[in-house]
């Protein structure tokens, strides 16, 4: 959500700069994502003065040229070449300086440098209107009033007022701030000041000419439906005012009466809508449900089949109207519109979110709607913008305000204890000081005891329904960082399994940070579309978009997105590793299970002079993995060939029949669901498996020999099958008490060999804690391992 400085300034009065009241924002719940100044124009005219041309002569070699001499405040003169022909002596004109950067109305900016023009110096330049931004007018240089001050910096002088501009994360929970009238509220709480709302007293009905007729069919989806007639009025652009405030929080200008209707809703958070009069056949508004099936064409020319749960605005003769989401391109306002109907409502939270869903239609209307708005703004924004329509467009109100209310929202009634503040407080913050914040939020005291408070909420604070929502009201305005943190803390032992989830999780980080790489943390909630097995996938009821319609199955696709993002900007050469959960569901449970992934892509190495790059290979992400195990100490696990589609190949670890991690290069149709055109490495770890394993490790003092190891090598003939994992299986069964390792320090492949053959060159370290090793025993343990290498690995020793 985007928040205009200078616009909240309208409801509080306030000396706060723009970064404390970002600071007080963020602290009462607002989180402020980002802070941006925003120029009026490009540029802000900075660098721009009022000059005050003193001398004007025709240039020696030129017939269209002038030199100036020109007074900018000074002191000194400044010599100008321009090539305006209403350029003359005792005029105030605009002067861009030496240094100072252009922002043309049309064309790329540019800098202003000292130059000879012709063979005369030239120190800055005289500007035109379209030259500086302000306008498109290029006939000659704009000359101001004679009374203007030399010197004034052209900022001031033409009052723009540059504006900063508020990205708030705002929560689900927090409707009621949606606007900078509800975003004001918090400031003015904070800060014990008041609210200054608009002025609608001037609102009146001129005349009474055949005032639309209002029939609500559905009064459920529509506790509260207001509208009135505006007539006389002329479409068109709107003022500059306007279209600055509104380009501000990023709302592009459509028409005088459209960006009204968008104005209010930023202000006061309330959705209207005009229809053009002459649209509505029958002269009747009819908020109804309409036929299963219907097809209706919306404002973007997109044909819609509606559903009978679908609240539709209708005139006599069909529907004009998506409630509370989206408009008709049939009723809309266009520049032949004379007169409108404009409509304020109330709609059902749940009919608006299903509709919205339903169409796959996010708007600001509906994105109020479907939360909740103030059941009792409707008539006050129609009179705000009944008098801002009259303002910018003219016309006169030709209607009393209908206003169908069967119905009234009652307030949320809460009762709450001193005590019960105080204690989930963690502190008496005082009860004057409590009915003081509570009253600055709006919440009406009913009645007041020694114990506690008796209270009624506005009906737009609909997540304040219970004491506990109260107290957090009152402790984001009191402060979080109010509550001192005591010097003494009191808990209870606990008998939890160690090592602690966190304890490992950070033995990993630390290893993996030392390595390189970052960790990332995406959203739990993904595309359903990325999903191998839509029937498992958990989907959610209420999507907040098509992109976050399913709980993640794994972490592969948030993985690749982050590299898709980064490769984008240039940075290839990346390494990340995320913990994480992920969902699936299975005979109607639903299943949550802790992962930890890897990824490595790019180079091994950054670049440097003397050493070339190597792209990342399959053993790279294997030296990793396996660092990983044994700096956990897990050592019995079973290598075995990667079985998962999502990988092109690669090797899984299997501990006591589990899958502990796969890794190996991502398959090329994860990544084209991504577009990522480099290859990737990716490893899974099933961190629960792994922590489990870590809690089982029992750690054993172990004193350093006093004997020298032996090794032993031996190259062999196997099939092409057959991996280096199974002949460490095959060796460490043959014997568990001398040998000590096992490792591969030669692999060959090619027609020296036979058809289907390949040479392992395998290195075996013995050694006994005690006693010296004799030849015979060293003998003695290779003679078995040679023969259970050939019985159950088919291995031939090479001489």
């Amino acid at each position: 959500m985007k928040i205009s400085y200078n616009w909240l300034k309208e409801f509080i009065d306030t000396d706060k700069t723009p970064a404390e009241i970002s600071t007080i924002l963020t602290g009462t719940g607002l989180e402020v994502e980002s802070l941006e100044k925003v120029q009026a124009i490009p540029g802000g005219l900075e660098g721009l003065v009022i000059g005050y041309v003193k001398e004007c002569a025709r240039h020696a070699n030129s017939d269209h040229l002038h030199v100036t001499k020109v007074d900018v405040g000074t002191g000194e003169d400044l010599q100008i070449v321009c090539g305006a022909n209403n350029v003359a002596a005792g005029q105030k004109v605009v002067v861009a300086t030496v240094g100072t950067t252009i922002y043309p109305t049309v064309g790329e900016p540019f800098s202003i440098k000292k130059s000879k023009i012709r063979g005369e110096v030239s120190e800055g330049m005289i500007c035109a209107e379209d030259e500086i931004g302000l306008g498109t007018d290029h006939a000659g240089i704009m000359v101001l009033d004679a009374d203007v001050p030399v010197g004034t910096p052209a900022k001031d002088h033409f009052k723009l007022n540059d504006d900063y501009m508020y990205e708030i994360g705002l929560t689900p929970n927090r409707a009621d701030a949606a606007s900078h009238l509800g975003t004001a509220r918090d400031i003015a709480a904070f800060l014990k000041l008041s609210i200054k709302k608009p002025d609608v007293s001037a609102f009146k009905i001129v005349k009474k000419d055949n005032p639309t007729q209002v029939i609500v069919g559905n009064e459920a989806a529509a506790p509260r439906y207001s509208g009135v007639n505006i007539s006389g009025l002329t479409v068109g652009e709107s003022p500059a005012w306007l279209k600055e405030r509104l380009a501000v929080i990023g709302v592009r200008s459509i028409n005088n009466v459209v960006d009204v209707t968008n104005y209010v809703l930023h202000e006061l958070g309330q959705p209207l809508h005009a229809f053009d009069a002459a649209a509505i056949t029958g002269n009747k508004v009819i908020v109804q449900n309409v036929a299963e099936g219907t097809v209706f064409k919306t404002l973007d020319d997109v044909d819609r089949k509606l559903s009978a749960d679908d609240l539709m605005i209708c005139n006599a003769d069909e529907p004009m109207c998506i409630a509370g989401v989206f408009g008709g391109a049939k009723s809309g306002v266009s520049e032949s519109t004379t007169s409108i109907f404009l409509e304020s409502a109330y709609f059902n939270a749940v009919s608006v979110r299903k509709t919205s869903k339903s169409f796959g239609l996010k708007t600001d209307a509906s994105f109020r709607f479907e939360r909740g708005t103030d059941p009792d703004m409707t008539v006050f924004a129609l009179k705000r913008a009944a008098l801002l329509i009259q303002q910018v467009a003219g016309g006169e109100v030709t209607s009393e305000i209908f206003d169908y209310y069967p119905a009234p929202v009652a307030p949320f009634a809460v009762e709450i204890t001193y005590n019960t503040i105080d204690r989930l407080i963690g502190k008496a913050i005082g009860n004057d000081t409590i009915k003081s914040i509570i009253t600055a939020l709006d919440i009406k005291i009913e009645n007041e005891t020694a114990e506690g408070l008796s209270l009624k909420v506005p009906p737009y604070r609909v997540d304040v329904t219970r004491d506990v929502d109260v107290v957090e009201e009152i402790l984001r305005i009191y402060g979080y960082n109010n509550i001192e943190i005591p010097t003494q803390i009191r808990a209870s032992l606990n008998n939890s399994i160690r090592p602690e989830k966190d304890t490992v999780q950070n033995v990993i980080a630390d290893l993996l940070s030392a390595n390189g790489f970052n960790e990332m943390l995406a959203n739990s909630l993904t595309k359903l579309a990325y999903s191998d097995n839509p029937d498992a996938a958990v989907k959610i009821v209420n999507p907040l978009s098509s992109d976050l319609d399913a709980m993640r199955q794994t972490l592969l696709y948030s993985g690749l997105e982050a590299i898709a993002y980064n490769q984008n900007r240039r940075a290839a050469d990346l390494k990340f590793y995320e913990f994480g959960k992920v969902y699936s569901i299975k005979e109607d449970k639903y299943i949550e299970t802790q992962r930890f992934s890897i990824f490595i892509t790019g180079a091994d190495t950054p670049e440097r002079w003397n050493q070339k790059q190597k792209p990342v290979t399959f053993y790279n992400i294997k030296a990793i993995v396996d660092g990983i195990l044994k700096r956990l100490k897990i050592i019995d696990f079973v290598v075995e060939d990667a079985t998962c589609g999502k990988l092109a190949f690669g090797l899984q670890y299997m501990l006591n029949g589990k899958q502990l991690v796969k890794f190996g290069p991502v398959g090329a149709v994860a990544l084209k669901k991504i577009d990522v055109d480099k290859e990737v490495f990716y490893a899974d770890f099933n961190f629960d498996l792994v922590l489990n394993a870590v809690r089982k490790n029992v750690i054993v003092y172990q004193e350093v020999s006093k004997f020298p190891a032996v090794r032993r090598d031996l190259s062999m003939l196997v099939d092409k099958a057959v991996t280096f994992g199974q002949l460490k299986q095959v060796a460490q069964r043959t014997d568990k008490k001398l040998l000590k390792e096992v490792n591969v320090f030669d692999v060959y492949q090619g027609d020296k060999l036979p058809a289907g053959k390949k040479s392992y060159a395998l290195s075996f370290t013995l050694q006994d804690t005690e006693k010296t090793l004799t030849d015979k025993a060293v003998d003695a343990v290779m003679q078995k391992l040679i023969y259970n290498l050939g019985k159950e690995a088919g291995a031939e020793i090479r001489k």
